[in-house]
């Protein structure tokens, strides 16, 4: 489903929300999409940029991916995990719509891209999938947030250790990079995914749904045909200031020195829709958390019966899990702790909850930890641990990985003894219709 196909689905449902009124990319866009953050927004209007509309929130709830994948959100991390296990080569057509228009004169300032906070470093993209190709392992896809410099130059965040930080070590010059803006959802959950190294990310949005590719006109990478903007260039040896920008956590990530990319050719779509991805907001949450989802789905699963997992926005969608369980053996939810410490070697803090219990629903996990919790005898404390350099209460040196003290907590009833004193009272429905007004029911 591509962010046109999302328009329209999203209409018909209910769920877009149409701005009026023109708004201004810089620091107005942000405080509107904020406002309205859990919904998809379109902005037909923007001051300054005729001919470009602005969409936010394609990716802001489950429900959005699920529609996109034609699949059950009870569903999506089977799905994930197949796409993980069983990507398929997509097919690279002679043309797409990403190239209908093509334009040699390169100005990175006419086109809509936001100023989201009042102390940023400048104007950013967000939603940018970047597609380099590592000489060893093939094409990589990923996210770099890119801070415009000038007309023809952004610089990258590119963090130390990944896949396009490894590709640059290896490149005797520049490195040629292409940036897609305004992805088909496929594109844009595959790009937040860690598969193993040599696995094209690409070819795991094709698994997850239809993506056709073309190749770029400056180098021999491929994009999305049906992305709505399409960066050409090249990562150069050359490094600026980046930062400072709001972080998933909704704290302030600080100023850095990282790699400058020149553009050298801009392609789009007619009409072209530009993708602002709110940083902190529900949709770099979803993106962030939900691929991590089947790893440690897996992890679990290996040491125990696993049933759920979730990523948790309060968490910043990054250091929280909650993991279900059909527990089985008195040691299960600890298994599952460590396991799901594995799976996701940023997790902070993880609650094991039993299969009665809700996992997306944040009361029926805190009422599982207050009624089948003791911490004497439940919870895991480890020290001095590999942490997340997004989490600002952990231990930050350069050049080394960050440490943090993990925490884990067993909320699921015990196995010996009498069970019915941990159960949830339920009561039998009704239907409402039968017992108020229309307009009260």
């Amino acid at each position: 489903m591509d962010l046109r196909d999302f328009i329209s689905w999203s209409r018909e449902e209910g769920e877009l929300l149409e701005v009026r009124r023109a708004v201004d990319p810089y620091l107005e866009l942000a405080r509107v999409i904020s406002a309205l953050d859990g919904r998809p927004v379109l902005l037909p209007t923007i001051s300054g940029y005729n001919g470009w509309r602005v969409l936010s929130g394609l990716c802001a709830r489950r429900e959005h991916f699920a529609a996109a994948l034609g699949c059950q959100v009870s569903e999506l991390v089977d799905r994930m995990a197949d796409a993980l296990e069983k990507p398929v080569s997509p097919p690279v057509l002679a043309s797409g719509p990403c190239q209908e228009i093509v334009e040699q004169q390169v100005d990175l300032t006419r086109r809509p891209v936001p100023r989201y906070h009042p102390d940023d470093g400048g104007r950013y993209i967000t939603a940018g999938v970047a597609i380099i190709r590592d000489p060893d392992l093939g094409l990589n896809s990923s996210y770099h947030r890119l801070m415009v410099l000038d007309e023809g130059r952004c610089a990258a965040r590119i963090i130390e250790r990944r896949g396009t930080h490894t590709a640059l070590s290896k490149a005797a010059g520049d490195l040629p990079i292409a940036i897609a803006v305004g992805c088909p959802v496929q594109v844009l959950l595959a790009a937040a995914m860690s598969p193993p190294k040599g696995v094209d990310e690409l070819a795991i949005a094709q698994a997850l749904a239809p993506t056709d590719l073309v190749r770029c006109r400056t180098s021999d990478l491929v994009v999305p045909a049906q992305a709505e903007l399409v960066l050409e260039g090249r990562i150069t040896r050359s490094s600026v200031d980046e930062g400072p920008f709001p972080d998933l956590t909704d704290t302030m990530d600080h100023v850095r020195q990282q790699p400058v990319i020149e553009i050298d050719l801009i392609t789009h779509r007619a009409d072209p829709i530009f993708h602002a991805l709110l940083p902190g907001g529900l949709e770099h949450k979803n993106l962030m958390g939900m691929p991590r989802e089947p790893t440690i789905f897996a992890a679990v699963d290996e040491v125990c019966r696993c049933t759920g997992v979730h990523v948790t926005p309060g968490g910043a969608s990054w250091l929280h899990a909650v993991v279900q369980i059909d527990k089985q053996y008195k040691e299960d939810g600890r298994r599952a702790m460590w396991a799901a410490f594995g799976g996701h070697a940023s997790l902070k803090h993880v609650i094991v909850v039993d299969t009665d219990v809700d996992i997306y629903n944040p009361a029926e996990v805190e009422w599982a930890v207050a009624t089948r919790f003791q911490a004497s005898r439940d919870l895991v404390v480890l020290n001095d641990q590999a942490g997340s350099s997004l989490d600002p209460s952990g231990t930050h040196v350069p050049g080394h990985k960050s440490r943090t003290s993990k925490m884990g907590l067993d909320a699921t009833m015990p196995l010996s003894g009498s069970r019915q004193g941990y159960q949830r009272v339920r009561y039998d429905t009704v239907d409402l219709s039968e017992y108020l007004t229309d307009s009260q029911s």
